[in-house]
């Protein structure tokens, strides 16, 4: 195949000057032939510097993802190389049974994610230049990590703007049988091959043990439970009462074989939770945990996204008893902290209460965020002491 290469356009300021990894469609003067779609081309600005290479899909608003600074090829080497050296920055192949193995751009291999479950790995794919190599990332990875099983979650559908189809795999080609797996000193019945993105939101395991920090002698409700991991861990650390809510009647049946399984006392209903708040007005608690899934799925939701945290933030710091705590976060990568900020300020203020922050909380170190990519930083949240 011809070399390729894509060149800035000259009246745009694209953020790749300044670090960012991605460069849209219409940041270029042209695009390069859909025979180079999931291949690795250059990236050259206006006067036709070099500027790093890269993997390119002409199907996708995000033509461009960065690889290297340098000229690289997207082969073995470069694979086994950045599986590697991801594995080392999480202290290496047995440093922890649940964790976080390789995220995206953070660890040089743009759509790639993959979730460890002790002997387990779950994996997804977002881009065309990685599902092509699909194969060789799954035996590098059995071979690097020692894995038992590989479960390729590749149903997300994200990966429709890549001009790619969904399915479901494994390795072995058998499938994973639902099973209890331990995370943090509890037992949870993980559905790693069709459950929720990955089977487990690893990414609030810290927040989790932050929250149960404050739970003892506390009526606790975990709003948007999904499992129940914070009211479980909550339960244990002395909780008075502890209360998990969710819409979805299949989370909240889990929820309950979870704190079942772990002799745990903690109560779970299946309920929308702004109308429960809505209807509660003479219920009050001590602490309550606000984990919702994203409002913004993107940059035109997030106005009503914003509305729709201040409105859940304002509810819930009315439904605290004086002092208690609000356990708050925002998986929306759209919404950054000034924003965050600002609508729990607007919620503290109609809801005439002080409130002061406790803790600053965010995603883990095996979720590392790039300084250059703020889409890389996507969960953020506040401990907060509502007077």
């Amino acid at each position: 195949m011809a070399e390729a290469s894509l060149k800035l356009k000259a009246n745009i300021r694209s953020r790749v000057l300044a670090g960012h990894p991605w460069v849209f469609a219409n940041e270029v003067e042209a695009l390069a032939p859909a025979a180079h779609d999931g291949e690795v081309i250059e990236l050259r600005d206006r006067t036709g510097r070099f500027l790093g290479t890269g993997i390119y899909n002409s199907r996708s608003q995000i033509v461009w993802r960065k690889l290297s600074r340098d000229r690289v090829v997207l082969d073995e080497f470069y694979l086994r190389g950045a599986l590697t050296r991801a594995l080392a920055r999480r202290g290496g192949p047995n440093a922890a049974a649940n964790r976080r193995l390789v995220w995206s751009e953070s660890d040089d291999l743009p759509g790639l994610v993959v979730d460890q479950f002790g002997d387990t790995l779950v994996v997804q794919i977002q881009t065309l230049a990685l599902d092509k190599r699909a194969s060789l990332v799954v035996e590098l990875l059995a071979e690097l990590s020692g894995a038992a099983e590989i479960i390729l979650r590749n149903d997300a559908n994200i990966r429709r703007l890549e001009g790619l189809e969904l399915a479901v795999s494994t390795r072995s080609g058998r499938d994973w049988a639902p099973r209890w797996h331990a995370i943090d000193g509890f037992d949870y019945w993980l559905d790693l091959q069709n459950g929720q993105k990955t089977g487990f939101y690893l990414d609030q395991r810290e927040q989790h043990a932050a929250v149960a920090r404050h739970a003892r002698g506390r009526r606790v409700l975990d709003a948007f439970c999904n499992q129940g991991s914070f009211a479980l861990h909550a339960a244990r650390a002395g909780a008075t009462l502890v209360r998990g809510l969710d819409s979805a009647f299949d989370a909240i049946s889990q929820a309950k074989r979870n704190a079942e399984r772990n002799a745990v006392a903690a109560e779970f209903e299946s309920v929308n939770v702004f109308d429960y708040f809505g209807t509660k007005h003479d219920e009050t608690w001590d602490l309550i945990v606000l984990d919702p899934p994203p409002f913004a799925k993107s940059k035109s939701a997030l106005e009503g996204a914003l509305r729709g945290y201040k409105e859940l933030n304002l509810r819930a710091m009315k439904a605290l008893a004086p002092g208690g705590l609000l356990a708050t976060y925002t998986c929306s990568h759209h919404m950054q902290d000034a924003e965050l900020r600002g609508v729990l300020a607007d919620a503290a203020t109609d809801a005439k209460r002080k409130v002061q922050v406790v803790e600053f909380c965010h995603q883990p170190a095996d979720h590392p965020v790039l300084v250059t990519m703020p889409e890389s930083e996507y969960l953020r949240g506040y401990i907060l002491r509502v007077e």
